[in-house]
Order: C-alpha cells, then structure tokens, then sequence
C-alpha cells in the first residue's frame, strides 16, 4: 500500500511574480530578493566549478540584475569575470546591483566565448523571440565552455518550455523559489541541465502544480488478505496484442494488488499468479463487491469485443484505466465517473482531444475538465490533470522507458493503485513515479518485461 507525499511546487512565471509582489508587500525590498536569488546562484556555481575565466551574459531586465550581483560576487571570491550587456537594468534592485559590479562592460557583438558562460540574459518573463544580438552572442560561445543559467535558459518559455529561439542549453540552472514548469517540458527539459533551486524567501501560493514525489509504503497489517490488497481486473487484448495484457496485469500484481484477473480468449501463458477468466466470467465480476479496479485498453481491438468491454466497464461504476485501444473506442464526452484515468500518448491525446499543441499543461487540464477524468499525458515528463484543476508533473523518468509495451506497464501500476483505494490523481501520480523509478534502475537495454520485475526493488527502496 502506498500514501502520496506532497511534491514541491512548480510556479510559472506569472505566479512567480505574483509571490515576489507579495514578500514586498509585506516588507521584503526588491534589492534583497535579488540579492538573495545572486548570493545563492553564486554559491551554487561556486559549488560546482572551481574559480576559472568567466563571461557574464547580462540583459536589461532583472534576470540581468541577478548577473551583475553574480559577477560580483565571483570577483570578489577571485575569479577573472568578464560582463557582456548591451542595455542596463533600470530598476532599483538591477541598478543596486550595477553599481555593486561597478566595472567595464563590453557589448554583446564583442563578448568572447570562456571556460564558463552565465547566461542571465533573459529570465522567467520572456514570452517572445530572442532578440538578434542576444541570439548571436549566444550563438558565438555556444559549445567552447560550461553553461550556467540565471533562473531558466535565456529563450525558453517558463510556462511552457517551448524554444523562443536557440537557447543555450545550461549544465547547471539556479532557479528561485520553486522550479517552473519550462524546465521539465517541451525543449527546456533537455536545456535545464542540473537544477537548483534556492530559496529567497517568498511564499508559495495555494493554487499551484506540483512535482511528482516519491510515495511513502505502508506496510499492509497483520491482517491483511488479498481481497484487502485489491483485485484488479484486466480486459485481454486480441491475437498476437495480447502480450500487452499480460504486461499490465504482471505490473498490477507487482505493483501491490493482491489479486489480479485477466479476462478474455485466454491466448498465451501470463505469470503464473495471474488468474484466468473468460470474457463472461469477467464481465461478472464488474459486478462483485470485491473488485477494485479494471485496466482496459491494452491490445484492445477496435471491434465489437472492444466495443462491447468498454461500455460495460463505463457502466459498472468501478475505478477504471483507458489506455491504448480503449481512448481509440471512447468518446471523450461520456467519460465522466469516479476514479478514471486516462493515459494517452501524444497521438492517442489528439485523437481523442485535438492536437497536444505547446501548452502540455494547458491541453491535459482542459482534457481533463471536458472529460471529467484524471488524464495523465504520457511523456519524458508527464502531465497529470485532473478535472477539479489539480495538475502535477511527473519528472523522475528515463529516455529508456521510450520503448513497446511501457505504457502498458503504467496502466497496470496505477489499476493496482486503484484497487487498493487510492484516489484517481495520486493513483495516476504515483503510479508515474513508480514506473519512471523502474525505468531510471533498469537503464540501457531496458524492455517492458523488465520494468515489471524491478518493481519489487521500487517499492523496497521507498
């Protein structure tokens, strides 16, 4: 059994700003926010790199603020810093910090590439193409040193993570407060590099999207039977799709349920602790207490079988997952019920949906408020949504998990979370979690038949 454990936060920008209006209002100056955001980049960097030639990439705005504080807090700790800026900042923390730089400037056009670039060109409130010259400077020391970047890398959209430009992608981030969503999706997940993230003192706001943590395990009691564990039914595929069935339902009783049973043609050899029904026993137990969960969609033809399940599955009232065959069959409109989660890919998503579009958060909240489920967006970093407005994002995965018959492994995890009582959004988040844990200790070589087998050292390690 597993119990959620809330994530940290993730801000966009305009809640970002939202939060530092509100330390000010309350007494905290400008100048010691972003002295604060400059002292702890500066120790972040300080961490990572030992004292060697730097380059200083400043804009006019706070971001470029923040660069000058840095810039001087290296040279005081005796590092050779060189400041690139073609305007200055104009507001009273970003001039506080001109003035405590207080040295040479050269323009952008003239900045040479160094052992290490801080890009603090521009932050979080950038929603337009890089300008030219920032573009070229960029461009110039692009590849001939390491990479430093001042709250986001100078480019990408912090709410969304697209490209404005060719951001220079960083190897180490400082960002402030909590991380934005730009740095998990779209381009910026793969420009974010290593990232830190430092407090300066600001409240979170209530309505916010959090990061995927890792669960707590609660270790079922002495009394504990299978029943208790949960019961997951599983919809069989069709033919040689099968296996995808078999994957999900291995994934449910690795996962934790206490019993799993698949139901269909009976073609090809589960796992020995599976259970084997026929399509009419399954669709008697739709109607036993005793069961907690349906996975339906892996291997799912589109025909009358398909079609037939799915809409005894909508009808039964039971939490349920849709995957793969069975988002192909449904109609978005009629989805609506308790504890449901679906969990498209992309192309499954614009099918089903409409096109995903460069906003992932806000196509899966509005999936997911048309659908009246929770709807978790398959990807490098995944998006789960659910219809009240709650939105997390699922980051600790692996590009190795980019394989046939992964999703299928999801969709069993979070049945068998399911099934043991948990509400569909932590399911889905948890379940996220677990399978990218599973796919970060599998690594290179990784099949979906793998990630079933390391699950029992996922749970152990929580």
């Amino acid at each position: 059994m597993l119990a959620p454990i809330p994530g940290p936060p993730l801000l966009t920008a305009a809640a970002m700003r939202a939060a530092e209006a509100a330390a000010m209002a309350g007494g905290v100056s400008a100048t010691t926010l972003m002295d604060r955001a400059a002292a702890a980049a500066t120790a972040a960097i300080a961490r990572l790199w030992t004292p060697r030639a730097v380059l200083v990439l400043c804009g006019p705005g706070n971001n470029g603020g923040d660069g000058f504080g840095i810039a001087a807090a290296l040279r005081a700790r005796g590092w050779p810093v060189t400041v690139a800026a073609d305007a200055l900042p104009t507001s009273d923390a970003g001039a506080a910090m001109l003035a405590r730089w207080g040295d040479d400037i050269v323009p952008l056009a003239a900045a040479a590439p160094a052992p290490l670039v801080i890009d603090a060109l521009f932050g979080t409130g950038l929603t337009r193409q890089l300008a030219e010259a920032a573009q070229a400077a960029l461009d110039r020391v692009r590849g001939r040193g390491q990479v430093a970047a001042v709250d986001i890398a100078s480019g990408v959209d912090a709410d969304t993570g697209r490209a404005l430009g060719r951001p220079l992608a960083a190897d180490l981030t400082v960002t402030f407060a909590a991380a934005k969503p730009g740095h998990l999706l779209g381009a910026g997940g793969g420009l974010t590099g290593r990232l830190v993230v430092a407090d300066i003192g600001v409240a979170m706001p209530a309505d916010t999207a959090w990061l995927v943590a890792p669960p707590r395990l609660v270790v079922p009691g002495p009394d504990t039977h299978k029943y208790a564990r949960g019961h997951v039914l599983v919809v069989e595929g069709a033919g040689h799709h099968c296996g995808a069935t078999r994957l999900t339902a291995l994934a449910a009783l690795r996962a934790g349920a206490g019993l799993v049973t698949l139901a269909g043609p009976g073609l090809g050899a589960p796992a020995d602790a599976v259970m084997r029904r026929t399509d009419k026993q399954g669709r008697a137990l739709l109607d036993d207490r005793r069961t907690g969960a349906v996975a339906i969609g892996p291997g799912l033809p589109d025909k009358d079988r398909g079609r037939d399940w799915l809409a005894a599955v909508l009808a039964s009232g039971l939490a349920l997952v849709l995957d793969a065959g069975a988002l192909a069959l449904a109609d978005p409109d009629q989805l609506a019920g308790p504890n449901r989660v679906l969990t498209p890919h992309d192309g499954e998503f614009s099918k089903l949906f409409g096109p995903v579009g460069e906003d992932r958060i806000a196509a899966t909240s509005a999936a997911a408020a048309r659908s009246g489920c929770v709807v978790l967006l398959k990807g490098s970093a995944s998006v789960i949504a659910a219809p009240d407005g709650r939105v997390a994002i699922n980051a600790h995965a692996a590009p190795w998990l980019a394989t046939a018959g992964s999703g299928d492994v999801l969709a069993g995890i979070i049945a068998a979370l399911l099934a043991q009582g948990l509400a569909a959004f932590d399911a889905a988040s948890i379940g996220a979690w677990l399978h990218g844990d599973a796919g970060v200790r599998v690594g290179p070589g990784l099949i979906a038949d793998d990630l079933a087998a390391v699950l029992p050292a996922v749970l152990a390690g929580l």
